[in-house]
């Protein structure tokens, strides 16, 4: 078991850097998209197409915008699971009104449990401006205890800029 977090802001390269890191292990990858399909936002469709055509035809994926903790209960054995993202992932969990904590928790343990490679991306949301919403705020503070106790259980750790990554743990 060998679990990865790549976190960034947006567009800094995650995504493309954790295919990169699957595709190197040459093992069968399972990729979890955390997405939502919005059929009336085109210009987010059109993103999720984006992601879709860099994948090989030879990986086998999952869209599941809410029961991480499920795909990776039934994914323990995969050679190579790829989640992105733990940040629509949260906003998921948020607007279903979840208890996120709990959540992050039960997923941390699930995690661990994993036999494969794991590769996760989030993004790093903390490092701007001050939102100014009581529910954005609320969501910068749940990403930063999310990529915190992901992080923990981490073994490796790297923050993405320009699509350069930088090794933190």
């Amino acid at each position: 078991m060998f679990i990865t977090l790549l976190l960034g802001g947006a567009r800094s390269g995650k995504s493309m850097r954790a295919e990169a890191l699957a595709k190197d292990l040459n093992l069968p990858v399972c990729y979890v998209a955390t997405a939502p399909h919005i059929k009336e936002d085109q210009a987010w469709e059109d993103r999720i197409a984006k992601h879709q055509s860099r994948r090989p035809d030879y990986w086998t994926w999952i869209e599941e915008p809410l029961d991480l903790v499920m795909v990776l209960q039934g994914h323990s054995n995969a050679q190579v699971l790829l989640i992105d993202c733990l940040t629509l992932w949260l906003s998921n969990l948020m607007f279903a009104e979840k208890n996120v904590e709990y959540e992050i928790k039960t997923f941390c343990k699930a995690l661990m449990e994993c036999q494969g490679e794991v590769i996760l991306v989030s993004n790093e949301v903390g490092m701007g401006l001050v939102p100014e919403t009581d529910l954005g705020r609320t969501f910068r503070d749940e990403q930063g205890r999310l990529n915190q106790a992901v992080a923990k259980v981490a073994h490796r750790v790297e923050f993405i800029a320009a699509g350069l990554p930088i090794r933190l743990k």
